[in-house]
């Protein structure tokens, strides 16, 4: 095993999927995670705590990324097209590789222990996201109903995504969701 090879983190992260896929997230250690990916697993421990972490690792950069991008649309922008800003500059930055967020939910999908983890990253995002909303002028309840909003729109979105063919970007489900919420808020 060579000391030192760059990209440790993204190759961990691609022999955890490939681990998952192919023996279940149960039956998959860190050593073996680390074994494939060329790393000793003290390697693996010095990138993530767990390997839960794996799959969730980058929540907090994401969380933060969302509410930077949210902070940065003018106060002059309605809430919810604030957020629906936000949602697609997010879909462009960090949500271009379909396939590997096709396999990543498979893995979550498929443990219910994961899909917990998921729906807690997500509460945290929306809470987030609401805090965000009220520091530019937006009270309560509107606050926390357009980061609710936000994140159904994002989960339906990224679930029509992930079971499309990777020809379109998620921006586009992530429109077309939203466009679903208004017919249905707007009684259409």
């Amino acid at each position: 095993m060579s000391r030192w090879q760059p990209n440790a983190r993204g190759r961990l992260e691609q022999a955890a999927l490939e681990l998952f896929a192919e023996r279940g997230f149960e039956q998959t250690t860190a050593a073996q995670i680390a074994e494939r990916a060329g790393l000793t697993e003290r390697t693996f421990f010095r990138h993530y705590a767990d390997k839960r972490e794996v799959l969730f690792g980058q929540a907090h950069l994401l969380e933060q990324a969302f509410v930077d991008i949210l902070s940065g649309v003018p106060e002059s922008v309605a809430p919810i097209d604030a957020l629906a800003s936000t949602l697609e500059t997010i879909a462009e930055q960090h949500f271009g590789h379909h396939e590997l967020s096709r396999q990543r939910q498979a893995v979550i999908v498929a443990n219910a222990e994961l899909r917990e983890r998921e729906l807690i990253k997500l509460a945290s995002l929306s809470a987030a996201l609401a805090t965000a909303l009220r520091r530019r002028g937006v009270p309560d309840p509107a606050a926390s109903l357009t980061a609710e909003a936000g994140i159904t729109v994002f989960k339906v979105g990224f679930g029509r995504w992930i079971g499309d063919s990777g020809e379109r970007p998620l921006a586009y489900f992530l429109r077309e969701a939203l466009d679903g919420l208004k017919a249905v808020t707007a009684g259409t």
